[in-house]
């Protein structure tokens, strides 16, 4: 089994657990998302050179993406609007110096990342913000009015360990875990977005996701009956 499909099954088990809710889609993406469209290097340098509707397209397509990790990475609401502006004005600042070096998402990330970076090293914080308590609770409590009580209860606390053990990890494996599960980076691009070698970042994304997948084992009843036998 390659690197690749190893940490995919890895993950497999935190995909619901960790979903987050994607910012609502118009009419008109919907129907684009119908049609054929350019990629996204041939849009930006479509940008580059002054076609505005190309520019549209490229954020229609990446900002739930870019939001969802700046949030979650965050766990501010205020700081990842501030964020996510000035991500996109960087783009746009940087749009007649724009080069194919690699593709449009690996830029993308690559300023997030430093945005973000540079506003821990402002604030002088190394560790993840605090989490919204209230919107987490109206999160976690929109579930389907169909579900028994006691199921909403065991899949809060569920949610509410995945956040917790997600909040705790070192900030890399953090930020690692983010852009594989928002972005469908590979590895080498995860690798190029944070600065550092491949084989580190998939270091960090092992090492997380085998901590978030504890967490969850945490809850799982066999776990539980094999403690109340020893």
């Amino acid at each position: 089994m390659s690197d690749s499909a190893e940490l995919d099954a890895m993950a497999a088990p935190l995909a619901r657990v960790a979903a987050f809710p994607a910012m609502p889609a118009t009419a008109s993406e919907a129907v684009s998302s119908l049609t054929a469209e350019p990629d996204d290097t041939a849009l930006m340098l479509r940008y580059r050179n002054g076609d505005l509707r190309a520019f549209e397209l490229l954020y229609s397509r990446h900002k739930g993406p870019l939001y969802r990790y700046l949030q979650r990475l965050c766990r501010h609401q205020e700081v990842a609007n501030d964020l996510f502006q000035e991500v996109w004005g960087k783009v746009i600042a940087s749009r007649e110096r724009y080069e194919v070096k690699a593709q449009f998402n690996t830029f993308l990330f690559r300023i997030a990342h430093n945005c973000a970076v540079d506003y821990f090293r402002r604030a002088d914080r190394q560790q993840i913000g605090r989490m919204d308590d209230v919107a987490d609770m109206q999160e976690e409590l929109s579930g389907s009015a169909n579900e028994q009580p006691d199921e909403r209860v065991a899949q809060i606390q569920v949610q509410a360990s995945f956040r917790q053990a997600l909040a705790q990890l070192p900030p890399e494996q953090r930020d690692a875990f983010l852009l594989f599960e928002e972005t469908g980076l590979s590895l080498e691009e995860i690798g190029k977005v944070t600065g550092v070698a491949m084989e580190t970042a998939k270091s960090r994304l092992r090492y997380a996701l085998g901590k978030l997948r504890g967490a969850l084992d945490a809850h799982r009843p066999h776990r539980l009956e094999q403690g109340s036998q020893s």
